[in-house]
């Protein structure tokens, strides 16, 4: 059975795990407090970072952008990346632009600010930080209105990794109940679709101690 080491609040280990919930993957979840310094850990990935992701061979792949691709060419007859080269292009856009925009203007001003900070004892929330993740989430929110507007799924007609690394942070921000979503129906409209497949499953049941997330986080009627 395939292991990934990752933390509930990552969207990179969302991300993954979405992908193998997609793939109907069987797998393994370990905690990796990569806070606490785990020589055996750093055997693994010299970065001392989540996901890492061992394959039953005990093939190891760091990274999120490297596993999910890793897990596209191995498993199942559907690419989540697209077929042809404009397609593939298009996801990868996307999902860059989540994994780097989104996370850098929302996910790690709200989530970092309100969570991690604790965990890695960085000291009090920024309280500028969180207003400017909360003032940059209608900006992407209104940019997923835009693209489901005009295609059935963020990068086109098909679910893609776009759609899973949007959905994975936007997971993350809706834990602590920070998506203004009755602001943007178009969004909510597409993550409801998220949020009712079957690899969400497992994330909607994730809990951190101390830190329950709000009723609607786990409702698929929200």
């Amino acid at each position: 059975m395939l292991l990934l080491y990752h933390l509930w609040l990552s969207p990179y280990c969302r991300k993954v795990r979405l992908v193998l919930g997609e793939k109907k993957l069987e797998f393994d979840l370990k905690v990796q407090k990569i806070w606490e310094r785990d020589e055996t850990f750093l055997a693994l990935n010299p970065t001392g970072e989540v996901p890492v992701l061992i394959d039953e061979d005990g093939t190891r792949i760091c990274g999120s952008q490297p596993i999910c691709e890793y897990l596209d060419e191995m498993y199942g007859e559907t690419p989540l990346i697209g077929q042809g080269a404009v397609a593939r292009a298009e996801v990868r856009r996307l999902t860059d632009w989540f994994d780097r925009k989104f996370n850098d203007e929302v996910t790690a001003n709200l989530v970092d600010e309100k969570i991690m900070k604790r965990f890695l004892g960085r000291g009090e929330p920024n309280s500028r930080a969180i207003h400017a993740g909360s003032r940059n989430i209608h900006t992407h929110l209104g940019y997923i209105e835009w693209l489901v507007d005009r295609r059935s799924w963020l990068a086109g007609e098909d679910l893609s990794l776009a759609d899973l690394t949007a959905a994975a942070h936007l997971s993350c921000v809706d834990y602590l109940g920070d998506v203004p979503w009755e602001e943007h129906p178009g969004a909510k409209d597409w993550y409801a679709r998220m949020k009712s497949r079957p690899c969400f499953r497992s994330i909607l049941a994730d809990r951190i101690s101390g830190a329950p997330p709000p009723k609607a986080y786990a409702d698929l009627d929200f």
